[in-house]
Protein backbone atom coordinates (compact mmCIF):
# COMPACT_ATOMS: atom_id res chain seq x y z
CA UNK A 1 0.00 0.00 0.00
CA UNK A 2 1.63 3.92 -0.60
CA UNK A 3 1.98 6.19 2.17
CA UNK A 4 3.69 3.77 4.40
CA UNK A 5 2.76 3.34 7.76
CA UNK A 6 0.84 6.53 7.45
CA UNK A 7 -1.70 4.36 5.95
CA UNK A 8 -2.40 1.90 8.38
CA UNK A 9 -5.79 1.73 9.63
CA UNK A 10 -5.85 2.25 13.88
CA UNK A 11 -6.85 -0.26 16.07
CA UNK A 12 -9.58 1.59 17.46
CA UNK A 13 -11.20 4.73 15.83
CA UNK A 14 -14.06 6.34 17.33
CA UNK A 15 -16.11 9.26 14.80
CA UNK A 16 -18.60 11.58 16.57
CA UNK A 17 -19.93 9.24 18.48
CA UNK A 18 -23.02 10.59 20.53
CA UNK A 19 -24.86 8.87 23.49
CA UNK A 20 -28.06 10.15 25.24
CA UNK A 21 -29.59 8.63 28.70
CA UNK A 22 -33.19 10.11 28.98
CA UNK A 23 -32.83 14.10 28.15
CA UNK A 24 -29.16 14.19 29.09
CA UNK A 25 -26.63 13.50 26.26
CA UNK A 26 -23.63 11.58 28.20
CA UNK A 27 -20.88 11.40 24.96
CA UNK A 28 -21.63 14.49 22.75
CA UNK A 29 -19.68 13.86 19.17
CA UNK A 30 -16.28 11.84 20.91
CA UNK A 31 -14.20 10.91 18.17
CA UNK A 32 -10.14 9.53 18.76
CA UNK A 33 -8.56 7.04 17.07
CA UNK A 34 -5.37 4.79 18.70
CA UNK A 35 -2.74 2.75 17.36
CA UNK A 36 -1.20 -0.82 17.59
CA UNK A 37 0.90 -0.58 21.38
CA UNK A 38 -0.90 2.74 22.54
CA UNK A 39 -1.96 2.97 25.65
CA UNK A 40 -4.39 5.72 25.85
CA UNK A 41 -5.38 7.88 29.30
CA UNK A 42 -8.28 9.62 28.73
CA UNK A 43 -9.11 11.84 31.46
CA UNK A 44 -11.65 14.28 33.01
CA UNK A 45 -13.87 15.36 36.22
CA UNK A 46 -16.43 12.51 37.48
CA UNK A 47 -19.64 12.45 35.16
CA UNK A 48 -17.91 13.78 32.42
CA UNK A 49 -18.69 10.73 30.23
CA UNK A 50 -14.85 8.80 30.68
CA UNK A 51 -16.49 5.17 31.70
CA UNK A 52 -19.24 5.79 29.14
CA UNK A 53 -16.63 5.48 26.47
CA UNK A 54 -15.21 1.92 27.58
CA UNK A 55 -18.28 1.00 27.86
CA UNK A 56 -19.33 2.12 24.19
CA UNK A 57 -16.48 0.44 23.22
CA UNK A 58 -17.09 -3.01 25.17
CA UNK A 59 -20.51 -2.98 23.51
CA UNK A 60 -22.55 -2.82 27.12
CA UNK A 61 -23.82 0.64 26.60
CA UNK A 62 -25.51 1.19 22.77
CA UNK A 63 -24.35 4.89 21.31
CA UNK A 64 -27.25 6.97 19.60
CA UNK A 65 -24.64 7.77 16.63
CA UNK A 66 -21.45 7.78 14.85
CA UNK A 67 -19.31 4.77 14.66
CA UNK A 68 -17.09 3.04 16.87
CA UNK A 69 -14.78 0.70 14.71
CA UNK A 70 -12.32 -1.96 15.61
CA UNK A 71 -9.48 -3.68 13.35
CA UNK A 72 -10.67 -7.14 13.43
CA UNK A 73 -10.93 -8.71 17.33
CA UNK A 74 -12.42 -7.57 20.13
CA UNK A 75 -11.92 -5.62 23.41
CA UNK A 76 -12.30 -6.53 27.20
CA UNK A 77 -13.01 -4.62 29.88
CA UNK A 78 -11.50 -4.15 33.74
CA UNK A 79 -14.29 -2.39 35.60
CA UNK A 80 -13.10 0.16 38.34
CA UNK A 81 -14.30 -2.75 41.42
CA UNK A 82 -12.99 -5.53 39.74
CA UNK A 83 -16.18 -7.23 39.17
CA UNK A 84 -15.10 -10.98 40.11
CA UNK A 85 -17.88 -13.07 40.40
CA UNK A 86 -17.73 -14.14 44.44
CA UNK A 87 -18.86 -17.83 44.04
CA UNK A 88 -16.31 -18.50 41.63
CA UNK A 89 -12.18 -18.91 42.35
CA UNK A 90 -9.57 -17.10 40.73
CA UNK A 91 -9.16 -19.40 38.15
CA UNK A 92 -12.66 -20.18 37.25
CA UNK A 93 -12.96 -16.13 36.95
CA UNK A 94 -10.58 -16.08 34.40
CA UNK A 95 -11.80 -19.28 32.48
CA UNK A 96 -15.93 -17.91 32.49
CA UNK A 97 -15.70 -16.06 29.00
CA UNK A 98 -13.74 -18.41 27.34
CA UNK A 99 -15.86 -21.58 28.00
CA UNK A 100 -18.88 -20.37 28.27
CA UNK A 101 -18.97 -17.67 25.51
CA UNK A 102 -16.26 -18.77 22.91
CA UNK A 103 -16.72 -22.58 23.08
CA UNK A 104 -12.75 -22.76 24.53
CA UNK A 105 -12.77 -26.60 26.21
CA UNK A 106 -12.01 -26.56 29.84
CA UNK A 107 -9.08 -28.05 29.69
CA UNK A 108 -7.70 -25.28 26.88
CA UNK A 109 -9.55 -22.08 28.98
CA UNK A 110 -7.29 -23.72 32.51
CA UNK A 111 -4.26 -23.75 30.47
CA UNK A 112 -4.23 -20.43 29.43
CA UNK A 113 -5.35 -18.88 32.78
CA UNK A 114 -2.26 -20.63 34.41
CA UNK A 115 -0.17 -18.78 31.86
CA UNK A 116 -2.20 -15.48 32.42
CA UNK A 117 -1.89 -15.71 36.02
CA UNK A 118 1.94 -17.02 36.10
CA UNK A 119 2.72 -13.63 33.90
CA UNK A 120 1.26 -11.51 36.35
CA UNK A 121 2.41 -13.55 39.59
CA UNK A 122 -0.86 -14.67 40.88
CA UNK A 123 -0.69 -17.96 40.14
CA UNK A 124 -0.56 -19.08 43.44
CA UNK A 125 -3.58 -17.72 44.16
CA UNK A 126 -5.63 -19.61 41.31
CA UNK A 127 -7.89 -21.26 43.72
CA UNK A 128 -8.67 -18.36 45.95
CA UNK A 129 -12.12 -16.99 46.46
CA UNK A 130 -12.17 -13.43 45.35
CA UNK A 131 -12.85 -12.39 49.25
CA UNK A 132 -9.36 -13.83 49.79
CA UNK A 133 -7.58 -11.54 47.32
CA UNK A 134 -5.91 -8.58 48.40
CA UNK A 135 -6.70 -5.46 46.05
CA UNK A 136 -3.92 -5.66 43.75
CA UNK A 137 -4.63 -9.45 43.42
CA UNK A 138 -7.57 -9.10 42.29
CA UNK A 139 -7.30 -6.76 39.75
CA UNK A 140 -4.81 -8.53 38.25
CA UNK A 141 -6.88 -11.67 37.99
CA UNK A 142 -9.82 -9.37 36.66
CA UNK A 143 -7.14 -8.22 33.90
CA UNK A 144 -6.24 -12.11 33.06
CA UNK A 145 -9.90 -12.37 32.82
CA UNK A 146 -10.34 -9.77 29.87
CA UNK A 147 -7.08 -10.93 28.58
CA UNK A 148 -8.43 -14.94 28.34
CA UNK A 149 -10.39 -14.10 24.97
CA UNK A 150 -7.06 -12.51 23.42
CA UNK A 151 -8.87 -9.30 22.89
CA UNK A 152 -6.62 -6.55 20.41
CA UNK A 153 -7.94 -3.83 23.07
CA UNK A 154 -8.21 -3.72 26.95
CA UNK A 155 -10.15 -1.07 28.22
CA UNK A 156 -9.36 -0.20 32.18
CA UNK A 157 -11.02 2.06 34.41
CA UNK A 158 -10.16 3.80 37.12
CA UNK A 159 -7.54 1.18 37.91
CA UNK A 160 -5.22 3.14 40.05
CA UNK A 161 -8.34 3.94 42.64
CA UNK A 162 -7.71 1.52 45.26
CA UNK A 163 -3.90 1.03 44.95
CA UNK A 164 -0.74 2.37 46.99
CA UNK A 165 1.94 3.58 45.36
CA UNK A 166 4.01 0.59 44.50
CA UNK A 167 0.67 -1.53 43.45
CA UNK A 168 0.21 1.45 41.06
CA UNK A 169 3.76 1.28 39.95
CA UNK A 170 3.09 -2.81 39.27
CA UNK A 171 0.69 -2.21 37.42
CA UNK A 172 1.99 0.49 35.32
CA UNK A 173 4.93 -1.79 34.33
CA UNK A 174 1.94 -4.41 33.59
CA UNK A 175 0.46 -2.02 31.27
CA UNK A 176 3.56 -1.31 29.74
CA UNK A 177 4.44 -4.55 29.11
CA UNK A 178 0.98 -5.73 27.40
CA UNK A 179 1.84 -2.55 25.31
CA UNK A 180 4.91 -3.74 23.96
CA UNK A 181 3.39 -7.16 23.20
CA UNK A 182 0.45 -4.98 20.53
CA UNK A 183 -2.26 -4.43 22.92
CA UNK A 184 -3.68 -1.13 22.32
CA UNK A 185 -5.08 -0.21 25.96
CA UNK A 186 -7.62 2.45 26.73
CA UNK A 187 -7.63 3.60 30.44
CA UNK A 188 -10.16 6.16 32.15
CA UNK A 189 -8.52 8.00 34.67
CA UNK A 190 -8.36 10.57 37.57
CA UNK A 191 -4.92 9.79 38.15
CA UNK A 192 -2.40 12.47 36.55
CA UNK A 193 0.81 11.02 38.05
CA UNK A 194 -0.01 7.84 36.43
CA UNK A 195 -1.08 9.33 33.24
CA UNK A 196 2.09 11.21 32.39
CA UNK A 197 4.20 8.42 33.85
CA UNK A 198 2.85 5.05 31.63
CA UNK A 199 0.35 6.74 28.85
CA UNK A 200 1.61 7.41 25.95
CA UNK A 201 -1.34 10.14 25.29
CA UNK A 202 -3.64 11.95 26.94
CA UNK A 203 -7.08 13.09 25.90
CA UNK A 204 -9.43 15.64 27.99
CA UNK A 205 -12.83 14.88 28.54
CA UNK A 206 -15.54 17.65 29.80
CA UNK A 207 -19.12 17.31 29.82
CA UNK A 208 -19.07 15.03 27.00
CA UNK A 209 -16.69 16.54 24.80
CA UNK A 210 -12.89 15.99 24.11
CA UNK A 211 -10.50 19.04 24.31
Amino acid sequence: MEGGDAMIAPVLELRDVRLRRGAREILRGVSFAAAHGEIVAVMGPSGSGKTTILRAIAGLERHDSGDIRMGGGRAGMVFQFHCLFEHLSAIDNVCLAPVHAHGVTRDDAVRRAHELMTAFGIDHRASAMPRELSGGEAQRVAIARALAVDPRVLLLDEPTASLDPDRRAELGALLVDLARQGRTLVVATHDEDFARTYATRTLRLSEGVLA
